[in-house]
């Protein structure tokens, strides 16, 4: 290849230019990439679905190794509590759409990338649309109604899947949906049942786990692209970031997945997503009770006892006045120190730890145990502005 008298090397029917042949020159001397490899970068589209943990390490590699075009969807601002781990974001984005802020530090990181934004959250109803078109999908989502949309979806375009999720000190990380390979229902064919499963609020993350589990997604797409290497297709990496441990569990294509097998889902559904827990009343479900409503019923003395199921070091953050400790850990060893004469109102940081207590209670005997809806964040926002955020 010879440079043109202008500033672009011909690969293909791709064009580098000169400040692209200098900003990739680690690649260029890399036998396994060179300017053929850099050509199939530039001419990649990857859409990243997620902006946050994952999707912040993912989308910044992506765009420096040159990735022709990246897609990004998102549909929430930056939070503050974000910032421990969603590196895209910083302090003075607080606020801003994830989008806005993703875009600038792209922008500034590449300007040769092509970025095309879908500022909506992925949905039934136009994840086709949205991955159409797309080379490879990277999933950075951080709940199972969307993870499972987007597994769908690539099956049903035919688009790989690299996939990776996170939960406090481990991750997964996989490529789905590849011609031969298995997709994410051959591993878990559905959701798990709501409240099952707590979020990253309730449960926790180490801030630099995303940023080893979405470096790794980044690696496998780049990896994919480029055509070198091999791939973990059919396999899922376990990673223990505790124990710095990295395991790897073969998985193989189900002929009776209803995705990719027998092919019986033929068109999207939105899933429950597991860690939102519904209020279900009636035979087994668990009573909650809003923020506003339990303040009204504290004012007018009513009976009954709140009952805080968050951890040690949470309950020394904040609390509601009157309630007594029992972390969900010690909730059945506890239960016979609680009264079944008094109405329980349970509650956690969001909601979901106090129905999993509530149905413990429940299956020892206690009728009356309601759920703040919530947890003691909604009440922060509804009642008590005064507690400190977490």
């Amino acid at each position: 290849m010879t440079a043109t008298i202008t500033d672009t090397v011909s690969s293909g029917d791709e064009l580098l230019s000169n400040a692209e042949l200098l900003r990739y020159s680690r690649h260029l001397v890399l036998p396994e990439v060179g300017l053929e490899g850099q050509r199939r970068l530039k001419q990649a589209r990857v859409l990243v679905v997620g902006a946050g943990g994952l999707g912040s390490p993912v989308a910044l590699y992506l765009a420096a190794a040159g990735v022709g075009t990246i897609g990004l969807v998102d549909f929430d601002a930056v939070d503050e509590t974000n910032l421990q781990r969603q590196i895209l974001h910083g302090t003075s984005t607080i606020g801003t759409p994830k989008l806005d802020s993703a875009e600038a530090r792209l922008r500034d990181l590449n300007p040769h990338v092509k970025l095309e934004r879908f500022d909506v959250r992925l949905s039934a109803n136009n994840a086709l649309a949205i991955l159409r078109g797309f080379d490879l999908v990277i999933d950075g989502t951080d709940n199972f109604g969307t993870r499972y949309l987007v597994n769908d979806a690539c099956v049903l375009l035919g688009i790989p899947n690299v996939y990776g999720s996170i939960y406090r000190f481990e991750g997964q990380v996989s490529l789905f949906a590849t011609k031969d390979g298995p997709c994410y229902r051959c591993l878990f064919r559905q959701p798990p049942p709501p409240g099952a499963v707590p979020n990253c609020a309730e449960g926790g993350v180490l801030g630099v786990l995303p940023g080893l589990v979405g470096t790794i997604q980044a690696a496998e797409a780049i990896k994919h692209i480029l055509r070198i290497g091999s791939s973990l297709t059919g396999q899922l990496l376990l990673v223990d970031a505790l124990g710095l441990q990295f395991r790897r569990v073969k998985v193989r294509k189900d002929p009776e997945c209803p995705a990719c097998g027998t092919r019986t889902i033929d068109r999207l559904v939105d899933e429950v997503v597991a860690c939102e827990v519904p209020a279900p009343r009636g035979r087994g479900g668990v009573a909650e009770i809003t923020p506003i409503e339990l303040d009204d019923r504290l004012k007018r003395g009513d009976g009954l006892l709140l009952v805080d199921v968050r951890d040690p070091w949470e309950w020394s953050l904040a609390r509601l006045s009157g309630a007594r400790l029992v972390p969900l850990d010690t909730i059945a060893d506890a239960a016979g120190s609680l009264p079944k004469d008094l109405e329980l109102v349970l509650y956690c940081k969001g909601g979901v730890r106090s129905i999993q207590a509530a149905l413990e209670l429940q299956a020892r005997g206690f009728e009356r145990v309601t759920s703040l809806a919530g947890g003691i964040g909604r009440w922060r926002e509804e009642v008590d502005p005064s507690l400190p955020r977490y």
